[in-house]
């Protein structure tokens, strides 16, 4: 794995209320921490940082999906999102802000048929009212200049639909080994290439990260092409290897840190 950490917190669990090491000296930046919740009956995990609680203003906050089969737990464990937060602050490369780790999946997939109904458009039309419970429940900004959003395979392609059928809602949108075009178009999805025009128009970015070995890799060469064709610009990273966490903590570290800028 890439020596992607600088420090490491310890005792990662999304179980309750979770905290990083303990500062060795006045200059040690405090872990933030991670509380488990439940939004809009969809079970989360989110990440606060470490001056939350006295904080007056709102954050900037980060939407961030898992993949087909997980859960709102994948990226505090297999991602180590609580140890990338605490490096990147402590090194000065990222700004504070709150995490939202949803389950973005309606039900466990286990078929081939369950999995075509986890990208059905279900969680394109709930996440409105997630969003704005979200805002109702923590100190975080309803701007879209502080409004990120991301995920990886599955979650990546529920970014990038909920980012272009709430077009003009996120400025940072982040798509790590993503599926991308619906196997059943519907009310949602079929509008995609017209938002996605829209969607464009006032994006600050549009990230895309891939692996050369992943299964994604075809598919996501032919939706680049077509943004290509239409003249849309957006920033793609592409790395070694395949659909791995290895990959997606490395298209982590590198989104955080273009965000807000």
């Amino acid at each position: 794995m890439k020596n992607i950490f600088f420090v490491l917190a310890a005792g990662l669990v999304c179980a309750g209320m979770v905290t990083g090491c303990s500062p060795k000296s006045e200059e040690t930046l405090r872990a933030g921490t991670v509380v488990r919740d439940t939004i809009n009956g969809t079970p989360c995990c989110v990440y606060l940082p470490a001056s939350y609680e006295k904080a007056a203003d709102v954050y900037p906050v980060l939407y961030l999906q898992h993949g087909m089969y997980g859960n709102e737990d994948d990226w505090t464990t297999q991602g180590r999102l609580v140890e990338i937060m605490d490096s990147l602050l402590q090194a000065g490369k990222i700004q504070e802000m709150v995490v939202i780790m949803p389950d973005n999946c309606p039900h466990r997939p286990t078929s081939e048929e369950e999995k075509a109904n986890a990208m059905n458009g279900k969680w394109e039309r709930e996440f409105p009212a997630f969003m704005a419970e979200s805002e109702a429940k923590y100190k975080i900004s309803n701007k879209p200049a502080l409004r990120a959003i991301a995920g990886l395979s599955m979650g990546g392609f529920h970014t990038m639909h909920v980012s272009h059928h709430l077009h003009g809602q996120f400025d940072y949108v982040g798509l790590f080994s993503p599926a991308t075009i619906p196997v059943e178009p519907n009310d949602v999805y079929a509008p995609w290439e017209e938002e996605v025009h829209l969607q464009m128009a006032t994006n600050t970015l549009y990230w895309i990260g891939i692996g050369k070995e992943d299964f994604l890799y075809e598919d996501v060469t032919n939706y680049r092409h077509w943004l290509q064709a239409n003249h849309l610009e957006y920033t793609y990273y592409e790395s070694a290897g395949g659909h791995t966490w290895d990959n997606w903590q490395d298209y982590i570290v590198r989104f955080l840190q273009k965000l807000y800028r």
